[in-house]
């Protein structure tokens, strides 16, 4: 289903994306274990081994089998190999809207890895998946992913509140809902670049 393997995203110029397995257990829980990557998501508290070992990651595996081509994927640096994070195009019920997600290593942070990664998700989830939406989450004062969500082509949508038993710092401001839809997508088909569009 499209990239090097079936349902796996094809790789950019800088990131190759392969499917999470329990071997990245300690990558996943050293990723979490940085307060300014989990900062608008825990407010800085890590993912403990047992959540990432017994929970989160079997929960993202189980996936690829229900939902071909969407899911969670780790992302490597495609000269060295090593371990970035992880970009997601996580499914709705039933498959039809994909959440767009990433998380990086803050060494990574900069370098516009983030946008590249979102934008070949964004291209995949239309054009090989099929998804009739793409949509992403963050928290209104996350002006980073806010960015970045806008440079893969996402349009703001609304903003809302929460209620959260644990508020974390700028949760008052509430979180910010981003989306393309996929006739949208097909509008803007002749703007994009011919080498965006051949990939």
């Amino acid at each position: 289903m499209g990239g090097d393997d079936a349902g796996l995203p094809p790789a950019t110029d800088r990131l190759r994306l392969r499917r999470l397995t329990m071997g990245d257990v300690d990558a996943l829980v050293e990723l979490d274990s940085d307060p300014e990557v989990m900062r608008f998501l825990t407010g800085g508290v890590a993912t403990p081994l047992a959540a990432v070992r017994d929970v989160h990651l079997p929960k993202q595996l189980a996936r690829y089998d229900r939902h071909p081509g969407l899911g969670r994927w780790a992302a490597l640096d495609r000269e060295s190999g090593v371990f970035l994070g992880w970009f997601a195009l996580d499914p709705s019920e039933d498959g039809a809207e994909a959440e767009l997600g990433y998380r990086l290593r803050r060494s990574a942070w900069g370098r516009g890895l983030a946008t590249e990664g979102s934008r070949a998700l964004v291209r995949y989830a239309f054009d090989v998946v099929g998804v009739r939406r793409v949509w992403a989450e963050t928290m209104t004062v996350n002006d980073r992913s806010r960015r970045v969500m806008t440079k893969a082509g996402l349009r703001y949508v609304r903003t809302f509140h929460l209620q959260w038993d644990d508020p974390i710092p700028g949760t008052e401001h509430g979180e910010v809902e981003y989306e393309l839809r996929a006739e949208e997508w097909a509008e803007t088909a002749q703007e994009r670049p011919a080498a965006l569009r051949a990939r």
